[in-house]
C-alpha cells in the first residue's frame, strides 16, 4: 500500500505532474505508464519510478527502464596521487587510450556509467599529474557525460520558476526566480487573502500565488482574449479543492464594471474559438458578433443536417446503414449544441460570481505581471483594491514602469511607491574553490511596488498636516518664552 494516499503525499503515484532533474537542468512530466519519456539525450519509462518516495535517484538501465541508484563507495577518496599544478599537460586529445568506439562497446555490453568513468581515469595518462582539483573536475564532467542519473521531484514555485527561465524564459516574459520571490514578499501573498492576479506567464505567477495562498483565501484572475492561460499551474499539480475559490474575469469587461453597464450578453469566445474569433472580429475582444456568428452557424449547420435528412432516403434506398449513420449524427450535432449551451451557462455564472467579488471593492492585494503596458492596467485595476493593501507590477523594461510611477504619483491614492531591481549572481561552494560563478543572469526585470491609500480626504488631509506643521513651532516657541519668564 503506497503511503500518502489520501492527500498530495510524498510519493509519485500515476497521473501526477513531476519533475526530471539532472544537474541544474529541469523538465516537468506527467507521470504515465508506458510513455517514453526523452530528457538531456535519455530515453526511458516512468513506469519503475511509480511508488518511489519524491526525491528519489534513479538510473538509466537498458531498454530504457529506471532503476534506484546504488550509492557505491568512492574509489578516488584514498590518498590520490595527485600533481602540484597543471602547467606540463598538453590539451591535445593523445591523453585518453580508450577510443569513441572502445567507449560505444563498454555501453552495448550493459557496463554501467560509473565503471565507464574508471575505466577512463585509469586509461588518462594525464589523470594522475592533474592537481586535486583538477581531477575532482575531470570525474565531474566525466559523470555528467556518462552516468545517466535522474533524480524525480516534487513540483514547487522554486523548481517551475527555475526550469521556465532556463528553457522557456519567453513565455514567462523572462521573469526571473528571484523576481518572482520579491513579487510574493512585496504583495504580502499569505493564506486567507482575496488577490487579484493579471499575468500572461503561463499561469506560473497564478500557481505561485496559489502555493502560498495554500488553498485558502480567494483568487481573482484577470485575462485577455478567450480565456485564461494556466499551463504551467497546471504542472503544480494542486489538489482540486485549490480550484474552487479560483475565479476569472475577462479584461474587455472591467470598463464596463467600473462604469455600472455590465452585463453577461456578450461574452468573450471560449478558450479553444479564441483565435478563430480573433480574426473574425480583427482582434476585438469584447465580441458580441462572433457570438451571433457562431449561433447562425450550428442553425445553418442543424437546418442541413434536416435537408439531407429529408433527401437521402430516395437516393439511397439500398444503403440503410448510411441513413442510420446520418441520423446517430444528428442526434450527437444536437447533444454537441446542448453542451455548448450548458457551458455557456456556468461561464455566465462564473462570471457573475467574479464580478460579484470585484465590486465589492476589498481585495487585498494585486499583482501584475503581462506583456501588456502597465499604466492602464493598473489604474483600472487599482479601482478593486481596498485601502491599505499592497500592489506590485512587473515588467521586462524600466521606460514602461517609470511612465506608470508618474501617473500614481499624478493620480494619487497610493505611497510607498518603489521601482526596483534585483541583481543576482551565482556562486560556486566548494571546499578552498568558493567563488563567483564567471557567468551571470544579465537582468531579471523591474518591479513597481506600493501602498494602496483613500484618495478622497488625501487632498484635504494633507492640507490639515501642513496647518499644523505650521503651528506647532509657534506654540513650541511661546511654551520656551513662558518658561524662561
Amino acid at each position: 500500500v503506497m503511503e500518502g494516499g489520501a492527500g498530495p503525499g510524498p510519493r509519485i503515484r500515476e497521473g501526477d505532474c513531476a519533475v526530471l532533474k539532472r544537474g541544474d537542468v529541469f523538465k516537468a512530466v506527467p507521470v504515465l505508464r508506458r510513455r517514453k519519456i526523452i530528457f538531456e539525450k535519455q530515453w526511458f519509462y516512468l513506469d519503475n519510478a511509480i511508488g518511489h518516495i519524491y526525491g528519489t535517484t534513479f538510473e538509466v538501465t537498458s531498454g530504457g527502464n529506471l532503476q534506484l541508484k546504488q550509492e557505491m563507495e568512492e574509489t578516488t577518496t584514498e590518498t590520490k596521487e595527485a600533481g602540484t599544478d597543471n602547467r606540463n599537460i598538453v590539451d591535445d586529445g593523445k591523453s585518453q587510450k580508450l577510443t569513441h568506439d572502445d567507449i560505444k562497446a563498454l555501453k552495448d555490453k550493459g557496463i554501467k556509467g560509473q565503471e565507464i568513468v574508471q575505466q577512463l581515469i585509469e586509461n588518462s595518462t594525464t589523470f594522475r599529474d592533474k592537481t586535486e582539483f583538477s581531477q575532482d573536475k575531470y570525474i565531474k564532467k566525466k559523470k555528467k557525460k556518462y552516468e545517466a542519473v535522474i533524480t524525480i521531484v516534487r513540483p514547487s514555485t522554486r523548481i517551475l520558476s527555475t526550469m521556465y527561465y532556463a528553457r522557456e524564459p519567453g513565455k514567462i516574459n523572462h521573469l526571473r526566480y528571484d523576481t518572482l520571490a520579491q513579487m510574493l514578499t512585496l504583495g504580502n501573498i499569505r493564506a486567507g487573502n482575496k488577490m487579484i492576479v493579471m499575468e500572461t506567464c503561463a499561469g506560473l505567477v497564478l500557481g505561485a500565488v496559489m502555493e502560498r495562498m495554500g488553498g485558502y483565501g480567494s483568487i481573482i484572475q484577470m485575462y485577455p482574449g478567450g480565456g485564461p492561460v494556466r499551463a504551467a499551474t497546471s504542472c503544480f499539480g494542486f489538489p482540486k479543492t485549490f480550484f474552487d475559490n479560483l475565479h476569472e474575469f475577462p479584461l474587455s469587461k472591467v470598463d464596463s464594471l467600473l462604469s455600472g453597464t455590465f452585463s453577461t450578453e456578450s461574452l468573450p469566445s471560449e478558450p479553444e474559438d479564441s483565435a478563430l474569433v480573433e480574426e473574425e472580429s480583427n482582434g476585438s475582444i469584447d465580441g458580441k458578433q462572433p457570438s451571433v456568428q457562431e449561433t447562425e452557424a450550428e442553425s445553418t449547420a442543424e437546418t442541413a443536417m434536416e435537408r439531407n435528412q429529408i433527401e437521402e432516403p430516395e437516393t439511397m434506398d439500398m444503403n440503410t446503414e448510411d441513413t442510420g449513420f446520418k441520423e446517430n449524427q444528428g442526434k450527437e450535432n444536437k447533444e454537441n449544441v446542448q453542451e455548448k449551451q450548458r457551458k455557456q451557462q456556468e461561464r455566465k455564472k462564473k462570471l457573475i460570481e467574479a464580478a460579484a467579488l470585484l465590486r465589492e471593492k476589498n481585495a487585498d492585494g494585486l499583482i501584475v505581471a503581462s506583456k501588456f503596458h502597465p499604466t492602464p492596467l493598473l489604474l483600472s485595476l487599482l479601482e478593486f483594491v481596498a485601502p491599505s493593501r499592497p500592489f506590485v507590477v512587473y515588467c521586462q523594461y524600466k521606460e514602461p514602469l517609470l511612465e506608470c510611477y508618474t501617473k500614481l504619483r499624478e493620480r494619487g491614492g497610493v505611497i510607498n511607491l518603489k521601482l526596483s531591481e534585483t541583481w543576482l549572481r551565482s556562486y560556486q561552494v566548494l571546499p578552498d574553490r568558493s567563488h563567483p560563478k564567471l557567468t551571470m543572469s544579465g537582468g531579471g526585470g523591474y518591479l513597481l511596488s506600493g501602498i494602496t491609500v483613500v484618495s478622497d480626504k488625501s487632498k484635504s488631509d494633507l492640507g490639515n498636516l501642513e496647518e499644523l506643521k505650521i503651528e506647532e513651532p509657534s506654540s513650541k516657541k511661546r511654551k520656551v518664552q513662558d518658561l524662561h519668564c
